[in-house]
């Protein structure tokens, strides 16, 4: 699920900030950007850790953007990983049925472990990417 994130640009001898608003306080840093993203899942993950509450959904950015909170800096989406998160979800999940290839649930499983997410996790996260496309 895509998420906006607050960053507050580093430079040579300092991290990139993240704050992440829909979930109040949690925030992380990387020294490079692209490490930003990352960041933030496992910064969610571990705000996430043991409450057990309800999934908040995203603020749109339009609402955030005229905030005085946030200056200096600027907004990105980060997609975080909402399957690895332990919160209640307004979704009820179904189980299904499906035939795919051995080699390819083979692949599946080893890209899942890979991205450390699970087997349903990775494939509703494909879906979702492919849906958007």
């Amino acid at each position: 699920m895509l998420y906006p994130v607050y960053v507050h640009a580093g430079d040579a001898t300092h991290s990139h900030g993240v704050e992440v608003p829909d979930f109040p306080g949690c925030f992380s840093a990387a020294d490079d950007l692209q490490d930003l993203p990352r960041m933030v899942q496992e910064a969610v993950e571990v705000w996430c850790e043991g409450e057990g509450m309800d999934l908040p959904a995203p603020t749109a950015l339009e609402e955030l953007a005229t905030n005085t909170d946030f200056t200096d800096g600027f907004w990105m989406a980060v997609d975080v990983d909402v399957s690895r998160l332990d919160v209640r979800s307004s979704q009820k999940t179904m189980r299904l049925n499906i035939s795919l290839p051995e080699g390819l649930v083979h692949d599946i499983d080893q890209a899942a472990r890979a991205s450390g997410a699970t087997r349903s996790g990775f494939l509703a996260k494909a879906a979702r990417q492919a849906m958007t496309v």
